[in-house]
């Protein structure tokens, strides 16, 4: 699966400073267009992972209401991941999640699922609930982020002594 660039026309993070402002992230495989809509839409790495925090149970009864935030939850933000990486970060670099839900219960599934790239301290955090995203209803979740990744200063003059 690609996890690929933005699908309209727009940057997906931008440095300014010593910051990189990561636009909004939603769980939409670039090659399909399409809602990650469950945990075959995502690496079996993932769903390992997942396992260990009591999601991806093999249940029908119980997957069929949980996998669709909950893959949206860890697709979002291994997107995240890949793009502080791209600019020389780790997730302990992303300082700063603004969380946007369609249904707000569910943050309570994407937060054991952020545990999982915040295994120590979380980030810093802001809730919203909206009514709707783009590209359409099936969509769940959007995390928009902020890195700090201060620039190594080097000094062009020579040191007295």
């Amino acid at each position: 699966m690609s996890m690929g660039k933005p699908m309209a026309n727009y940057a997906a993070a931008k440095r300014v400073g010593d910051f990189v402002f990561m636009s909004g992230v939603v769980a939409v495989d670039p090659a399909t267009r399409r809602a990650v809509a469950g945990y075959d839409a995502i690496p079996e790495e993932a769903r390992t992972a997942l396992q260990s925090v009591g999601y991806a149970t093999g249940q029908m009864s119980v997957d069929v209401f949980e996998a669709p935030i909950v893959a949206q939850s860890w697709f979002v933000l291994e997107r995240i991941r890949q793009i502080a990486a791209e600019h020389g970060g780790t997730m302990e670099d992303v300082v700063k999640l603004v969380q946007y839900f369609r249904h707000l219960p569910h943050y309570a599934f994407y937060n054991r699922v952020r545990g999982l790239f915040y295994p120590g301290e979380p980030p810093v955090s802001t809730v919203v609930e909206v009514s709707r995203f783009l590209p359409g209803d099936e969509v769940l979740v959007e995390v928009e982020a902020t890195m700090y990744l201060p620039r190594t200063a080097f000094s062009s003059s020579p040191s007295s002594t």
